[in-house]
């Protein structure tokens, strides 16, 4: 399954997962280097799920964010709520993948 056919039960049970999660990572006013999505990319590659938080001084809004990061992750942004934001990328590995539908 890619991350572009989501269906709304899937993105409302990774919704549900999320809401107990803790951000891993903070956006700010650095912007968005190559290391960051390097480190996106290998967290969503171990863990599937992850949020990220935007801080005050972000030079972006989180929708904007959340379109680039997919763009250059590949995963799907499943969640949007004020600055925080949930992205979800089934591993490539079968034996690391965590999240069942």
């Amino acid at each position: 399954m890619s991350a572009q056919n989501l269906t709304s039960k899937e993105r409302a049970y990774l919704r549900s997962l999320a809401n107990t999660m803790e951000p891993i990572f903070q956006y700010g006013k650095d912007g968005l280097s190559d290391n960051f999505i390097k480190q996106i990319d290998d967290a969503l590659e171990a863990r599937e799920l992850i949020k990220i938080s935007l801080l005050e001084s972000a030079d972006t809004t989180a929708k904007e964010l959340a379109s680039v990061i997919c763009e250059r992750t590949p995963c799907q942004s499943v969640q949007i709520i004020g600055r925080k934001i949930v992205f979800y990328r089934q591993a490539k590995d079968k034996d690391k993948r965590k999240i069942k539908f």
